[in-house]
């Protein structure tokens, strides 16, 4: 049996910045239903669920077509909340974990996504990077920064500045997109193991991977998808679809 490619879209209601966005409209559109279409148009993906603990946006997704399937409320991730859906597809190989607050995601960016787990038999997971070059952002703690091999293989992610320049001018400094690809196994696999040091000191869950061995592939990207994470944020984004 050949192994399909899912796109997974973990979306909730609560959120302690901005409650129910999934399904504020926008150009007469749901945000998720944004996200959904903009993940619709991917190549090599054969099917796209949006995984939700949440009625009402289960029946809205419901509503314009999109296969969507209930999830726990008990989730402290939405790598738990994709891994729970992922476990009832055995026909499923590969996962792409889009967020349901990005409506202005690239569909090129998730190819690269895909194509960095589906091809790469040592990759466990992978994910994109963006150079920053504004030092603002190189030490804001909410901008997280990545460091990778030659071979593109992240080392280490942190809300720190890394790496440290002893000699200035030597380093780039490249900031994480939260887009993840997983193997299955790969996915099941960081989801059951314990947290481990990094990741409760620095609040990111792909430390967990790491730290256990696993390998996250790096591609570099230049477009940066910006996140609804505020009603200034959903504001910009509306009056951008209605201009």
């Amino acid at each position: 049996m050949q192994l399909q490619t899912a796109i997974i879209i973990p979306a909730r209601y609560g959120s302690s910045r901005l409650e129910g966005k999934p399904l504020l409209k926008a150009g007469g559109k749901y945000i998720i239903q944004w996200v959904w279409e903009k993940c619709s148009k991917c190549i090599g993906i054969d099917r796209v669920i949006v995984a939700t603990d949440d009625e009402r946006i289960f029946n809205v997704c419901k509503e314009f077509g999109a296969e969507v399937e209930m999830t726990s409320n008990q989730h402290k991730s939405g790598s738990d909340r994709i891994a729970e859906v992922a476990k009832r597809h055995p026909e499923i190989g590969y996962i792409i974990n889009v967020q349901g607050d990005e409506p202005l995601i690239e569909p090129e960016n998730i190819e690269l996504v895909r194509k960095g787990v589906v091809e790469d038999d040592s990759a466990d997971i992978s994910t994109l990077v963006r150079e920053i070059t504004d030092m603002e952002e190189v030490v804001n703690p909410n901008l997280v920064k990545c460091i990778f091999d030659v071979n593109n293989y992240a080392m280490y992610f942190s809300r720190s500045k890394i790496p440290y320049e002893r000699n200035e001018g030597k380093s780039k400094f490249y900031g994480h997109l939260g887009i993840y690809g997983y193997k299955s196994e790969a996915l099941f696999k960081m989801t059951s193991l314990p947290q481990t040091t990094y990741e409760m000191s620095e609040s990111l869950e792909q430390l967990r991977a790491l730290q256990n061995g696993m390998k996250i592939k790096i591609d570099i990207v230049k477009n940066i998808p910006i996140g609804i994470d505020t009603m200034e944020d959903f504001n910009k984004f509306k009056a951008m679809v209605e201009k």
